[in-house]
């Protein structure tokens, strides 16, 4: 067998005794146990049955797939000469977001999105474990989007998505990030997927008489995945108990200023309307610090959550301002809200689970909420609606929704984004992780070590 020009990699001569850099074999003589590990690896692929019911009896695809290591499919010569999917149908075999393709990655059609919002009370000192907001125990798997929006965010934005990136790991990467003053929108993607979203677009609305005051408004995400358009949308609202005009008035001028989107093709235009941005996409998540109250005085309010059991708070909710607002349909056409089963998420005092002792006694709240809405119905299901309780660096405890999203296939013709991702934030929050983790270990054997002792 003749193996002109092949090279041989460091690590594969080495497993063979010769430590010597890369180097180019003698003609007709490669080594034996490379040539073995090849073979073995190519009657894997080979043993593949998905390859081989797509194999056929074409001798030159037969041939190709001998010729490497890859697992892919075989490509015929004469598909490469007559394929174009430069525009593609939906359903068209072969398109990079086509029908083949989605079922490929997601057989039932649905995307995993995770979302969180939280209210950090500007806090400089961060969580020591965001595990807990982000990967908590009570769930089987992780998500394929992750999507956090703060208000209030640490004066350290990139400080953040660095602990962000440390906590979810090297599965996941920034697809993108946005902020709009102290309010800030972080996008996270399960690598291996990133060359399925299109390019991804941003705006922001203030809703303050000063502009230059970034403390409230909004800031909203948009993107494409196969043929599915999201947009994500994280705010801050007026605050007061009795400001609930002010803050349907913040929700009217967000959804006539976000200016979305810009370049992406609308997958439904005939459903748009110019006057509200969360008409222009498929599935729309919208989640913050939206400051409604609950319509009772502190004392009622207490009363009525000492008497609730099992988590039942039908009776505390129907003194919430915002589900009567969205009844009503003034604000949130369109949307909905999964039935909340937890505690109001505001107002604690700092570090502990007791509501505000402070002078002002405010009223515990639901001011942090995830509200979504889709173009079809049903086409979002929700997993989990809850609060995080265990992170007490901030008086808004952060609240979490887990939901599946439908997907449909799409055209090519959207602009892609071409797999790029924040790859510095990306090295400097794995290598957080392994500084982290060998800190842990190096703390154990310590801890191991100074637990042994001799007698004599």
């Amino acid at each position: 067998m003749s193996c002109k020009g092949l090279k041989v990699s460091r690590a594969t001569l080495q497993s063979c005794g010769q430590d010597s850099p890369e180097r180019v074999c003698p003609p007709c003589n490669p080594p034996d146990c490379f040539l073995t590990k090849r073979n073995e690896r190519l009657h894997r692929n080979l043993s593949d049955s998905r390859l081989l019911e797509t194999m056929g009896s074409d001798s030159a695809s037969v041939h190709s797939m001998r010729s490497n290591y890859s697992v892919l499919s075989p490509i015929k010569p004469k598909d490469v000469r007559n394929r174009s999917f430069l525009e593609g149908s939906v359903l068209g075999n072969g398109a990079l977001l086509g029908a083949e393709e989605l079922d490929r990655y997601f057989p039932e059609r649905r995307l995993g999105i995770y979302v969180t919002t939280w209210n950090m009370q500007g806090e400089k000192g961060l969580p020591v474990n965001l595990d807990d907001l982000l990967l908590p125990t009570d769930s089987e798997f992780a998500q394929d989007v992750y999507v956090i929006g703060v208000q209030e965010g640490c004066p350290d934005r990139r400080e953040w998505e660095t602990r962000l990136q440390e906590t979810l790991g090297p599965y996941y990467v920034l697809l993108y990030g946005a902020s709009h003053g102290v309010l800030y929108l972080s996008v996270f993607i399960r690598r291996d997927l990133i060359w399925f979203c299109s390019e991804v677009e941003h705006a922001t609305a203030t809703t303050r008489i000063v502009s230059q005051i970034k403390t409230k408004g909004a800031v909203g995400v948009g993107f494409t995945f196969f043929g599915t358009s999201f947009l994500f949308i994280t705010s801050h609202f007026t605050s007061g108990d009795s400001k609930v005009y002010e803050r349907i008035l913040d929700y009217n001028k967000i959804i006539e200023a976000l200016s979305l989107p810009k370049c992406l093709p609308d997958t439904n235009p005939y459903r748009s309307t110019p006057s509200d941005v969360t008409t222009r996409y498929d599935q729309v998540f919208w989640f913050g610090d939206f400051n409604f109250r609950l319509g009772k005085g502190r004392v009622e309010v207490e009363n009525i959550l000492n008497r609730i059991a099992d988590k039942n708070m039908g009776s505390l909710l129907e003194h919430d301002q915002l589900s009567k607002e969205m009844k009503d349909g003034s604000i949130f056409k369109g949307f909905q809200e999964a039935p909340i089963h937890f505690i109001p998420t505001y107002k604690f005092d700092i570090g502990c689970d007791i509501y505000d002792t402070s002078s002002k006694q405010r009223t515990p709240s639901y001011t942090d909420r995830i509200v979504f809405r889709s173009r079809q119905a049903h086409d979002i299901q929700v997993i989990k609606y809850t609060s995080c309780t265990s992170i007490k660096t901030s008086d808004h405890r952060p609240v979490v929704g887990v939901f599946q999203a439908k997907l449909r296939p799409g055209r090519d013709n959207i602009p892609l984004g071409a797999g790029l991702f924040d790859r510095s934030l990306y090295l400097d929050g794995i290598r957080r992780r392994i500084t982290r983790e060998q800190k842990r270990r190096e703390a154990m054997k310590n801890q191991s070590s100074s637990s042994i002792c001799t007698v004599s």
